[in-house]
């Protein structure tokens, strides 16, 4: 298929877009950032780039742009600024909603007036639609919550449920993607690998989480398996509290798992964005019964991601 990779430059992108690649799959590959910026370890003959900041509708006007999107079989959309990284500011905020939902409203009003219908369009959500509780699970028939996440992803999801009306739409919400270079992952192993590592808050907040390549392999089934249509959770099978997380982790890294990071701390690197990690929710499937997870279970993902 030829695929039009939107938001798929960063840590998931990483591994994706080579994913995509070994699978046959043409892709052209659009982001505001130069190309030599781009952290792909990918070959430049093997994709097609394009530079352009989708989240200004001036953008949506571009020649090329349009060109790309009547040649295309399919998109995936993972557009959107990281959530836990920085204080969620006013203009944070706005920035957040901004990257998600102005981007995949423009997207669809375009296809729509220009009367394309790809095969596929799948879009990013996140776990965050369920809210946080220490207590509830949630499976995508639950409700969504009602904080700043969760309206967030609502508003995200419905916007891409403003898809042309021939193209089948999958939505993934994701759980926390685990990998060594980036992510939840990739902040906590320096900690842990000078012995310094523990659980963050008190350790009994869920944390409901998906390796990247089963990440991977999911987008891309879905792209060509037309059972997948609607709305899936992507998370691994088993989620698990934060302390017994930290317990695996020093286990996998032969190192000691004695020291809490608390809470306060992270409220003030974070703000309200240190909800994310001190709350979480326990979230499952009941659609993705048939998936063969590479990693259905914690530390053997973990093992694997550290293992180098």
């Amino acid at each position: 298929m030829r695929l039009l990779l939107l938001g798929c430059t960063g840590f998931v992108g990483k591994e994706l877009a080579p994913t995509l690649l070994n699978e046959k799959h043409e892709i052209y590959i659009a982001s505001r950032k130069p190309i030599s910026k781009l952290k792909l370890d990918l070959d430049l003959n093997k994709f097609k780039f394009i530079q352009i900041d989708l989240s200004k509708k001036q953008s949506w006007a571009n020649e090329n742009l349009l060109n790309i999107l009547k040649e295309i079989d399919g998109i995936i959309n993972l557009m959107g600024e990281p959530i836990a990284e920085k204080k969620w500011t006013d203009s944070q905020k706005r920035e957040i909603e901004n990257s998600r939902i102005n981007t995949t409203k423009f997207l669809m009003k375009t296809l729509k007036n220009l009367k394309i219908n790809p095969q596929v369009i799948i879009n990013g959500s996140a776990i965050g639609y369920y809210g946080t509780s220490l207590s509830d699970e949630f499976t995508e028939n639950s409700i969504g919550g009602k904080d700043f996440l969760a309206n967030l992803c609502k508003q995200w999801e419905a916007v891409a449920a403003e898809k042309p009306f021939f193209s089948r739409l999958v939505i993934f919400r994701i759980g926390i993607v685990l990998e060594a270079d980036g992510g939840a992952l990739g902040k906590m192993l320096p900690v842990f690998k000078i012995g310094l590592g523990g659980p963050i808050g008190d350790g009994m907040q869920w944390m409901s989480w998906i390796h990247r390549s089963d990440l991977c392999a999911l987008i891309t089934n879905a792209l060509v398996d037309k059972k997948y249509s609607g709305v899936f959770n992507a998370v691994a099978p088993k989620p698990v509290l934060m302390k017994d997380f930290s317990q695996t982790l020093g286990k996998c890294l032969n190192r000691p798992n004695l020291l809490p990071v608390p809470g306060s701390v992270l409220k003030i690197l974070l703000g309200d964005g240190a909800k994310v990690v001190l709350e979480g929710q326990k979230v499952i499937s009941s659609k993705l019964k048939n998936f063969k997870f590479k990693y259905p279970l914690l530390e053997k993902a973990i093992y694997a991601s550290t293992k180098n």
